[in-house]
């Protein structure tokens, strides 16, 4: 078996998030970047020398996501609006959504508000960890 396959959902490390993005029935992926927005290019250039990361969907989540894939390529990006994740969201549930960027928002605002509180770098770290494991244990309800 391919180690991709159409539909499936590929990442690779960048910096301190996971890039992702969408591999197309031929074989390139559909990614969202900064300075390009929404378009497909090669898994070599996807990868950018770093490892590839593979989520395997079912059936139907594979056709969906390579049906709306297909209608997606062209917006442009945007961090909180249109990043990568909402891009390969969107084409996999209809739904724009950035989990990763969710949870470096929560983590922040409940670090700020322990800082605030306490003056302490050590409650906002603690307060930041929390926050973030707060919203991974409430997204998987």
């Amino acid at each position: 078996m391919p180690r991709y396959r159409p539909g499936d959902i590929v990442s690779r490390r960048k910096g301190l998030v996971m890039h992702k993005g969408v591999v197309m029935r031929d074989g390139r992926v559909l990614h969202n970047t900064p300075f390009v927005g929404e378009h497909a290019t090669t898994m070599a250039d996807f990868s950018a020398g770093k490892r590839v990361y593979v989520e395997r969907q079912n059936e139907e989540a594979r056709r969906r996501a390579l049906r709306l894939s297909e209608e997606q390529v062209g917006r442009g990006y945007h961090l909180l609006r249109n990043n990568c994740e909402h891009t390969v969201h969107r084409a996999t549930t209809g739904r724009a959504e950035s989990p990763q960027l969710q949870s470096w928002l929560v983590g922040i605002g409940v670090g700020a508000v322990a800082f605030a509180a306490t003056r302490h770098p050590a409650a906002a770290a603690a307060g930041y960890a929390f926050g973030r494991g707060l919203l991974a244990r409430l997204r998987k309800r």
